[in-house]
């Protein structure tokens, strides 16, 4: 399968297994605090997001690329995310996720309740499990 990538949001590198393992690792990692944090649902919450964009990086530095910083990146690699991987829910809870990030970032701030950290937690969950799959397939990292 064949995905381009917009060279206004993207540059072609390489980066070597340890890089993209590196990327993956810090997904998990930031994964784990959300999960640790579950009873305090902004906390859970945003390191969940983190933890969505950096699997969406890992799977986009593999294919050979690197996200640049400008606005709009991280619908982007939402959608990048979703294209590798061939799920669609990558980019609709994503972009809910990336919604209410901004909401609180640029609005004054947003509630999330426990049971939506959870259900984003889930989802982001499924997701890292996906990629992990993915980048089994492709003999390389695990």
């Amino acid at each position: 399968m064949k995905i381009d990538f917009d060279t206004n949001f993207f540059q072609k590198q390489a980066f070597d297994n340890k890089t993209v393992k590196r990327y993956y690792q810090n997904a998990l990692k930031d994964f784990f605090v959300a999960n640790k944090h579950r009873q305090e649902p902004d906390i859970a919450f945003a390191f969940c997001y983190r933890a969505l964009l950096k699997i969406c990086l890992s799977l986009v530095s593999f294919s050979g690329h690197r996200v640049k910083s400008r606005q709009g990146h991280h619908i982007k690699l939402l959608e990048k995310g979703t294209e590798i991987l061939g799920n669609k829910n990558i980019i609709v809870i994503g972009d809910k996720m990336r919604k209410k990030r901004n909401l609180d970032l640029y609005s004054g701030g947003f509630l999330v309740s426990t049971k939506e950290s959870d259900e984003y937690l889930e989802f982001v969950g499924h997701v890292i499990k996906e990629a992990q799959q993915y980048l089994k397939s492709q003999n390389t990292l695990f």
